[in-house]
């Protein structure tokens, strides 16, 4: 086992399930699932124990207490508890197109991060997608999508393009190659080294943060985001606040000046 996906979740157990029906049916198979559960019901636990019987990828549950947000936590304890050397990272309202892992595979190198982005897609639509539509990869077709809502047109290319067109727009786009919490991936060694996401930081940039501190540890990044594909499902955001994203702001500006590479609150914390 090389590669483990590391996906988080929080007492969305539709959204999670779809995600996981996605993994179930990946081109590129040696790999395990990781779940990074910050506190979910009994109902997440229950899904999860189904579906580790019913689908042939292994899955590994790794549950804390519910202590309000605090996925940075829960993330670096997945990371220590995954068996793969290069970890793939998603969340569980991102459903992966069947060729995910293995983009994410075939891209990975040493010295680099992988950068990736998603579709995202309005509430009656991700209601709308079914396990059967999944498995056929509908709800990655955009006339299926405009056939059960409306979807963004200035963003429908990352669904039609495929092969060389993927690769230059990948070249092309100006979007910054960051850590993207929904569809990133790195060795792990470079991410124990950095001591992992920072438990200080709540919602809002944790994510951008960690990359940072990968690149001031030397490291590079490759862009992706036309080659790994995900449709991300709606959801509410109430765990955002003024307060938290400035705190965030705040440590993110203290990374960059001061060339932070170890965070002091990190994978070690917990140990």
């Amino acid at each position: 086992m090389k590669i483990s996906v590391i996906m988080s979740t929080y007492n969305a157990e539709n959204w999670l399930e779809k995600v996981l029906i996605g993994f179930s049916c990946q081109t590129f198979t040696d790999f395990e699932i990781v779940i990074a559960d910050d506190g979910s019901r009994e109902a997440t636990k229950e899904l999860i124990e189904r579906y580790q019987k019913e689908i042939s990828i292994p899955i590994i549950h790794v549950w804390q207490e519910d202590k309000g947000f605090q996925k940075s936590q829960i993330l670096n304890k997945a990371i220590m508890a995954a068996h793969g050397e290069y970890l793939v990272f998603t969340d569980g309202d991102c459903i992966p197109r069947k060729d995910f892992v293995e983009v994410h595979n075939h891209y990975k190198e040493e010295g680099y991060f992988l950068s990736g982005g998603y579709f995202k897609l309005p509430m009656d639509i991700s209601l709308a997608i079914t396990k059967e539509n999944i498995l056929n990869q509908d709800c990655f077709d955009v006339k299926w999508l405009k056939s059960k809502g409306k979807i963004p047109k200035f963003k429908n290319i990352k669904l039609k393009t495929s092969g060389l067109v993927s690769k230059i727009l990948n070249k092309i786009t100006p979007t910054n190659a960051s850590w993207n919490g929904h569809n990133a991936s790195g060795w792990k060694k470079d991410l124990v080294e950095i001591n992992g996401f920072n438990q200080e930081m709540q919602y809002g940039g944790q994510d951008r943060e960690l990359g940072e501190r990968l690149f001031n540890k030397g490291l590079k990044s490759k862009q992706i985001r036309y080659s790994a594909i995900c449709v991300h499902l709606d959801h509410k955001r109430g765990y955002v606040n003024k307060e938290t994203w400035q705190k965030n702001f705040n440590i993110r500006e203290n990374t960059r000046k001061n060339k932070v590479i170890k965070t002091p609150v990190g994978i070690d914390s917990n140990t």
